[in-house]
C-alpha cells in the first residue's frame, strides 16, 4: 500500500491563494494572496482595479504599460489601475485579526498575453510586494510573508526584516 503524504499547511494555504489569484484581473500579471491566523483564513485578495473601475484585462490591454513605457518594473503604481492582491486582502480584514497573522501570495503572468518574453500562465520571476504594500504589511501587524516561487519552492519573509533594512533609503524603487 503506498504511504499517504499529507500536503504541508504552507504549500496547502500557497494552493489556496493561487486558486485565489485565478479571479485577478490585470492584463500583465495576477497575484492572489491570503492572510491566516492561527489556522484560519481571515481573508483574500487578488488584483484588480478598484470596485466599479473598467478592469484591463476588460481594456484589451495595460494601461500603464501602454501611456507609460519608459516605466520600470515595481515603479509608479500610482499610474497603475490595479489595486495589488496584498492591499486588497488588507483591507478586507480587521488589523486586530492580523496581528502576528501570516500572508501567503503566488502570482503568475496573465493567460491573457505575456509581456518581457514571460511565459503566459507561469509563475512570476523573482516574485515579491512591491514597496507600496510592504508598506501596507508591516502596518497591518503580519509577521511573516510567505511567496511561492514555483510548484515546489516558495520563500520566508519576516516582516521585521523589511522594516529593519529599508529599501527606499537604499535607492531601491521597485522590485526585478
Amino acid at each position: 500500500m503506498d504511504e499517504f503524504k499529507r500536503l504541508d499547511k504552507i504549500n496547502y494555504y500557497l494552493d489556496i491563494a493561487e486558486a485565489v489569484s485565478e479571479r485577478g484581473t490585470c492584463y500583465r500579471k495576477n497575484y492572489g494572496s491570503i492572510i491566516v491566523k492561527n489556522d484560519e483564513v481571515i481573508s483574500t485578495g487578488y488584483t484588480g482595479a478598484p470596485r466599479g473601475r473598467i478592469n484591463c484585462i476588460d481594456l484589451g490591454y495595460c494601461v500603464r504599460r501602454e501611456k507609460f513605457p519608459e516605466i520600470g518594473n515595481g515603479e509608479r503604481f500610482d499610474i497603475c489601475r490595479s489595486v495589488h492582491s496584498e492591499q486588497n486582502a488588507i483591507i478586507s480584514a480587521a488589523r486586530k485579526d492580523m496581528i502576528g497573522a501570516s500572508l501567503f501570495m503566488v502570482g503568475k503572468y496573465s493567460k491573457i498575453r505575456k509581456y518581457n518574453n514571460d511565459i503566459a500562465g507561469t509563475y512570476a520571476k523573482d516574485p515579491d510586494s512591491c514597496q507600496f504594500c510592504k508598506r501596507f504589511i508591516i502596518n497591518s501587524g503580519i509577521e511573516k510573508v510567505y511567496i511561492r516561487i514555483n510548484k515546489d519552492e516558495y520563500k520566508e519573509i519576516n516582516v521585521a526584516d523589511w522594516i529593519d533594512k529599508d529599501e527606499l533609503l537604499e535607492g531601491n524603487l521597485g522590485y526585478k
